[in-house]
This record gives structure tokens, C-alpha cells and sequence, in this order.
């Protein structure tokens, strides 16, 4: 079993297998996206040469994240989506110059230039779905699909939250303002603290609610009316900003995305998984709330980073 509390450097598929079966409570993670950067280091997910490959890789690892989850774990998949470009040249963002790179199973293959990834699967300009496609795979597999949540990073039409989102120059389609949160399980029956992750309701505690029966509350049947809690359950539309740490040069996800994945899937001292750690955000937000953490990341660099940054917190 790889120690606990600690930051290991290395493969995720390879490190995952030093993981003992049905020990981990829960997983958070954010894999790095379909051919949208180059972290700059060998091995990486996310430069295959094809969607299908990057998915399969995926899987792979997911497969290794299924069998070490407990079966009663959660498992909280964060991933964005990518445009298909055949292109090269354009400032549209992505991988940064030509270059030869080998993907994990030893491939050569030619990236674009400096435009989004390009693969022959799907026609020029065309949305991906790849966060849909990766979840079906993971159904195929044999995960339950238990929730799509939508990470709203900006939104239109609300005067109380606008929110802020990566610019971009695009002109015959709205700019892209939102990712996938995915929750997924070993079973239907799974540990999942509601009540930890409830939200302060529209209306104050004591008031009556709908008609309802029993307990129930917001049940229209019956001829009683329930008293309301003041909270609510967690919806599955999350408007929160992007605040990405600010040590890290690359795209971390926010601590706030994280805390409701880990209140609702782990008690005090569970441990909590993150394979592709990165600058370390789902194990500092472990160690805050008193979670064991266990991050797996290859490149050295980040490794460093993040348990700096876990180390400046103090309990």
C-alpha cells in the first residue's frame, strides 16, 4: 500500500496498482483534457493521437481507480470538453508548436500546431462531447453514472452571478462557460452524506412547506404539510468561480468544486484518492477537512509544487 498523506511521483496506472484493493473512500480528480495542453513531460494523457486512444487510457486507469475504490466509494470525475481542429497555425489556444511526442504505449505521433487537437474522427470545428464519451465508456465498464453536475463558471442572464470564463475570439457560437462534474459509483447502493452537503434554502426554517405527507419534504400527496428545515438538497448545477492557485502556471480546478465531492462522499479521517493531482487541490481540500489524501502525478515538478502547498497548511 503507497503512504498515505503524501504526494507519490509517478505513473497513475503503475502507482494505482500498489493500491490495495477496496481502500480508498473516495476519488476527486481532473485528467488532463483531449489535446488542449502540454504539461511537458513523457507519458502524459491527453496528446494521443486519437480521441478513442485518449479514452481508452482513460478507462484504463479508471479501471485500476474502480477495483481500489471501496464498494460502498464514490468516485468524482471533473472534465472538460474540446473542439476538433484539422487546422494548424491557428491562436486558438491548445499545443504550443510541432513537435514528435510518444504517447504511453510507445506511438509516434505528428501534433498540430499552435491550434486545438486535431483528430481525423471527427469533421473540423466540431464539439467533441467528449466528458459524454468518457462517461458512457465508464459505463460500458461497469461504473454506475449516478449524476451529471454542471460546473457553471459563467453564466448569461442572471443579473446575481455572471461569473468569469476563458475568452475566447470565437464569433458563430457562444463561448464555452461550463464543464462536467461526474459522479460515479461501484454499486447503487453507496455511502453519500446528504445532509453534510445541504445548502441554506429560498425559505426561512419553521415555515410550512408544500403539502406533503410524513417527513417528506416538498411531497405534494397527502393532507399534512411538513415543516420546512431551512436547507435543501445539493442541486446539480454549481455556479462557482475560477480561482486556480496562484504558485501553479497551468489550469487547477477550485477548492470549492472539491469540498462538496468530499463532504458527501467521505467521514472524517476517510481517504481520499486523487490519480492525477496536479498542483495538489484535491489534497490540500483533503487535509482541511481532516480527510486522509493519497495524489499520484507524473510530473516531478508538480509533485513539488503540491506538497508545498499542502504543507502550508495548518490544522
Amino acid at each position: 500500500m503507497l503512504e498515505l498523506n503524501k504526494i507519490h511521483c509517478g505513473d497513475s496506472l503503475q502507482l494505482l496498482k500498489q493500491i490495495d484493493d477496496k481502500s480508498i473512500h473516495c476519488c476527486v480528480t481532473s485528467p488532463p483534457y483531449f489535446g488542449l495542453r502540454n504539461y511537458g513531460v513523457d507519458g502524459q494523457i491527453g496528446l494521443e493521437n486519437s480521441l478513442q486512444k485518449y479514452i481508452t487510457n482513460l478507462v484504463n486507469v479508471f479501471a485500476e481507480v474502480h477495483r481500489v475504490l471501496r464498494d460502498d466509494g464514490t468516485f468524482w470525475l471533473n472534465i472538460g470538453d474540446s473542439y476538433n481542429s484539422n487546422q494548424a497555425g491557428k491562436n486558438s489556444g491548445g499545443f504550443q508548436g510541432k513537435r514528435k511526442l510518444e504517447d504511453r504505449y510507445g506511438e509516434k505521433e505528428r501534433l498540430p500546431g499552435t491550434g486545438k487537437s486535431k483528430t481525423t474522427e471527427l469533421k473540423s470545428k466540431e464539439l467533441m462531447g467528449v466528458p459524454w464519451r468518457l462517461a458512457f465508456a465508464l459505463q460500458n465498464f461497469g461504473w454506475y453514472l449516478r449524476r451529471d453536475i454542471i460546473w457553471a463558471k459563467g453564466v448569461s442572464f442572471n443579473d446575481k452571478f455572471s461569473g468569469s470564463c476563458m475568452p475566447e475570439s470565437t464569433k458563430d457560437r457562444p463561448t464555452t462557460s461550463h464543464e462536467y462534474l461526474f459522479l460515479l459509483t461501484k454499486s447503487p447502493k453507496y455511502f453519500y452524506d446528504y445532509v453534510g452537503v445541504q445548502e441554506d434554502g429560498v425559505w426561512p426554517a419553521g415555515t410550512k412547506a408544500a403539502k406533503g405527507s410524513g417527513d417528506r419534504e416538498g411531497n405534494r400527496r397527502g393532507d399534512d404539510y411538513a415543516i420546512y428545515s431551512g436547507k435543501r438538497n445539493l442541486r446539480s448545477v454549481w455556479t462557482i468561480q475560477t480561482k486556480p492557485y496562484k504558485k501553479a502556471h497551468f489550469a487547477t480546478f477550485p477548492e470549492k468544486l472539491v469540498e462538496p465531492c468530499i463532504k458527501a462522499g467521505t467521514k472524517e479521517n476517510g481517504i481520499v484518492l486523487d490519480p492525477f493531482a496536479g498542483s495538489g487541490t484535491t489534497c490540500a481540500v483533503a487535509k482541511k477537512l481532516n480527510r486522509n489524501y493519497l495524489g499520484l502525478e507524473l510530473n516531478p515538478d508538480y509533485v513539488k509544487l503540491a506538497e508545498e502547498r499542502i504543507g502550508e497548511i495548518l490544522l
